[in-house]
C-alpha cells in the first residue's frame, strides 16, 4: 500500500520527514547524568544519616564526586542528596527545568568543596559535570509534563511521609549517644518537632543533638520549599478536546469513520489531539505517567496518516514522553512501524459480528438461545433505539442507573469507551435496554430505576456499523441480561441500517484459544495457565468466552512501542488509562459536569422510535 504525506504522491515518505519522525538516536549523556545524580544522592543521604558511613573509606572516596558537599554538615549532605534524587529522573527524561536546577546546584557544590573541605579535586569534578551539561544542553530541551495544583498536595503528602520515615532513621542512628531510653512515641515526637526546627524530647551527648536537629530541619525545609514551588509555579494542564477539535474530528469521522470501529472513541473529552498539516488526519492521545498513549488508528484519510503521526512523534519528543499506540489495526500497525521505526506486538482480537450472518439457530448457539428464551419466559422485554429517540426523562433514568450499577468508583475504559451517554452529537448512538415490571420488594419499596434492569450502549461505526461501549445491569436482575440485549440489538440492527457490530476486545485471545486445544505445547499451555490465573483480577478469559458465544470473526489489534524495555511502563500507563489502577483524587474532590443534550436523529422515522422487541 502506498502512503503519502498530505498529498505527496511520490508513494513514500520523504527523507526529511522520516528523519524528523525517527530523529537521531538518543544520546546517552542524559541517562548517564541521571544515573550519576541518583548514586551521588544516595551516597549523600547515607552520609547525612549514618555516622558510620561518614567515617568509612567509601565516603572518603565519594566526597570528591560532583554534587557531594562533604563534611560541611549532615544537613547539607542530606539536602544535596534529596535534591539530586529529585533531579535525577528529570535529567534522564531530558527535562529543561531539571537541567537548569542541576546547573545551579553544581556550582554550589563546587564552592562547598573549596570553602569547607578545601578539595580541589571535588570542585574540578563538579565543574566538569557542569561543563558536560553545558556542552550537551541541546539534549535537555523537553517541555514540562501536564500538571496542576494538586501536585503540590501530593508532594506535601509524599515528602512529608518520606521525611517522617527518614527522620526516624536519623533519630535512631546514634544509639550510643542517646541519653536515656526514649520510646517510639518520643522519637516520633522529636522528628515532628525537628521538621519545624524545634527541639524535641530526645537528648544526645556531645554535638550529636545539633547534627540531628540540623538534619531534621533540612528535611522540613525541603518539604516546605518544594511544596511552595509546586503550588505557585505556572500550571500546564493536560490536553483536552476542545469544541473546535471535536467538530474537526466529527467531520473526519463522517468521511472516514467506517474504516475503524474505534474511531468514535477518539471523541472522549479527556483526550488531546494532533492534526496533520493538511487537517485530513488526526491522532488522539492521553498522557499517563510520562507515556503518550494513542488508541486505535489515526482518524481520517489513510494517505494523510503519516503527517499526523509525524506531529504525534514530534510532540512526544518535545516533552520526552514515551510514545505508544494501544489497539491499532493491522493496517494501522504497518503504517506506524514503517513511518516511525517503532515495533508492534499483537495484543488481542476484536470480536466483530456481521448482522447478515447472525442467527440463534444451530448447535453452536444453543447456550445463548436457551439463556435468551429462559429470560423471555421470566417476563423481560427489550427496547433498541437511537439515543435521539429517547426522551430527556428516559435518558436521565438511564444515566442514573448506569452510574448506580457501576461496579467500581472510577469509570473504566480508554481505547474502547466513550465515558458518556447522550452527549451533544451522539444522537446516532444506539441504546438497548431490558425491562421488567417492578413489584414491591420485601421492604415495600420499588426499585429507584423503575422497570429498567439492564443497559447496553453502542457508538456509531460509520454509517452502517456500531461498536459496543458500555454494559450495565441491575445486580438483582436475572443472569444473562447482557446476552439478551446483544441478541436484541443484533436482531433489530437491520431496522436501524446496521450491518456490522463490534463487541468487546479480547486480550491474548489467540493464546487462550490455541492453549486449550489438543496438542498445544507446554510453553503455550503455561502461557494460557498464567492468563487464566490473571483472569481472577482482570477480565481476560471471561471476555474471550463471552465474545465467542456470538460466533464473531476476530480482527487482530496491536500495541506499538519504541523498545521492549518500554513495555512494562506502557502496560502500567494503559492500566491507569483503562481505570484498573487509580492514582487520582478521591471522588469527593472531583468536579461534576453538567449533563449534555443529545443531537436529534438525522434519519430515523419517528414511528420507529416506539418499536419494542417483546421477549415473551
Amino acid at each position: 500500500m502506498s502512503v503519502t504525506v498530505d498529498g505527496d504522491k511520490s508513494g513514500s515518505v520523504p527523507d526529511r520527514v522520516r528523519r524528523i519522525v525517527r530523529g537521531p538516536r538518543p544520546e546517552k549523556v542524559p541517562a548517564l547524568v541521571g544515573t550519576a545524580c541518583t548514586l551521588i544522592g544516595l551516597i549523600d543521604i547515607a552520609a547525612g544519616v549514618l555516622p558510620r558511613f561518614r567515617a568509612s573509606r567509601m565516603h572518603a572516596a565519594a566526597e570528591v564526586l560532583p554534587g557531594t558537599l562533604g563534611p560541611l554538615s549532615a544537613a547539607l549532605s542530606l539536602s544535596a542528596g534529596v535534591l539530586l534524587l529529585l533531579l535525577a529522573h528529570g535529567l534522564k527524561r531530558h527535562k529543561r527545568r531539571a537541567w537548569r536546577a542541576a546547573v545551579i546546584l553544581l556550582p554550589l557544590g563546587a564552592a562547598a568543596q573549596l570553602v569547607w573541605r578545601h578539595s580541589i579535586t571535588g570542585a574540578v569534578l563538579s565543574l566538569a559535570l557542569l561543563t558536560l551539561l553545558g556542552v550537551h544542553r541541546d539534549q535537555f530541551a523537553a517541555l514540562p509534563d501536564p500538571r496542576s495544583r494538586w501536585r503540590a498536595l501530593a508532594n506535601f503528602v509524599l515528602m512529608g511521609a518520606g521525611s517522617l520515615a527518614l527522620g526516624l532513621v536519623i533519630v535512631s542512628a546514634h544509639p550510643r549517644r542517646v541519653i536515656g531510653s526514649p520510646s517510639l512515641t518520643d522519637r516520633l515526637e522529636h522528628v515532628l518537632y525537628g521538621l519545624f526546627g524545634v527541639e524535641g524530647p530526645v537528648d544526645y551527648a556531645g554535638n550529636t543533638g545539633w547534627t540531628v536537629g540540623y538534619s531534621l530541619g533540612a528535611l522540613g525545609m525541603l518539604t516546605a520549599l518544594t511544596t511552595i514551588y509546586l503550588a505557585f509555579r505556572p500550571e500546564h494542564p493536560a490536553a483536552r478536546l476542545t469544541e473546535d477539535d471535536e467538530a474537526r474530528l466529527r467531520a473526519l469521522l463522517d468521511k472516514h469513520g467506517a474504516r475503524d470501529s474505534l474511531g468514535h472513541f477518539a471523541l472522549r473529552r479527556d483526550k488531546g489531539v494532533v492534526f496533520s498539516p493538511s487537517g485530513k488526519a488526526a491522532v488522539c492521545y492521553r498522557v499517563v505517567s510520562g507515556v503518550m498513549l494513542a488508541s486505535g488508528d489515526p482518524i481520517g484519510d489513510v494517505e494523510a496518516w503519516p503527517g499526523a503521526i509525524e506531529r504525534f512523534m514530534d510532540e512526544a519528543k518535545a516533552h520526552s514522553w514515551t510514545p505508544a499506540v494501544m489497539g491499532c489495526s493491522e493496517t494501522g500497525g504497518q503504517v506506524w512501524t514503517r513511518e516511525t521505526g517503532l515495533d508492534a506486538l499483537e495484543l488481542g482480537d476484536e470480536a466483530v459480528v456481521d448482522v447478515a450472518d447472525f442467527s440463534l439457530s444451530g448447535r453452536a448457539m444453543r447456550n445463548v438461545r436457551q439463556m435468551v428464551k429462559r429470560i423471555e419466559r421470566n417476563g423481560y422485554t427489550t427496547k433498541v433505539r437511537r439515543v435521539c429517540e429517547l426522551t430527556e426523562t428516559e435518558l436521565d433514568q438511564i444515566r442514573r442507573a448506569a452510574e448506580a450499577w457501576r461496579g467500581t468508583d472510577t469509570e473504566r475504559g480508554f481505547s474502547m469507551a466513550l465515558g458518556r451517554i447522550g452527549g451533544p452529537g451522539d444522537g446516532e448512538a444506539v441504546i438497548a435496554t431490558a425491562h421488567k415490571d417492578d413489584p414491591e420488594g420485601t421492604d415495600g419499596a420499588h426499585s429507584p430505576h423503575g422497570d429498567l434492569k439492564a443497559i447496553i450502549h453502542f457508538v456509531p461505526w460509520g454509517p452502517d456499523g456500531m461498536s459496543l461501549e458500555l454494559m450495565r445491569r441491575d445486580r438483582a436482575a436475572d443472569p444473562g441480561m447482557n446476552e439478551l440485549l446483544i441478541v436484541a440489538a443484533l436482531q433489530q440492527a437491520p431496522r436501524l441500517g446496521i450491518t456490522r457490530v463490534s463487541l468487546n476486545f479480547a486480550m491474548f485471545r489467540a493464546a487462550l484459544a490455541r492453549g486449550e486445544k489438543i496438542g498445544a505445547g507446554p510453553v503455550l499451555r503455561l502461557w494460557r495457565g498464567l492468563l487464566v490465573f490473571l483472569s481472577r483480577w482482570f477480565q481476560i478469559e471471561s471476555l474471550y468466552k463471552f465474545n465467542a458465544k456470538f460466533q464473531p470473526r476476530w480482527e487482530p489489534r496491536f500495541v506499538v512501542y519504541r523498545k521492549s524495555g518500554d513495555l512494562p511502563r506502557i502496560g502500567f500507563a494503559a492500566m491507569q488509562a483503562e481505570g484498573f489502577v487509580n492514582l487520582s483524587l478521591p471522588r469527593p474532590f472531583t468536579r461534576r459536569r453538567p449533563t449534555p443534550t443529545p443531537r436529534p436523529c438525522a434519519h430515523i422515522v419517528p414511528s420507529q422510535a416506539e418499536h419494542e422487541v417483546r421477549a415473551a
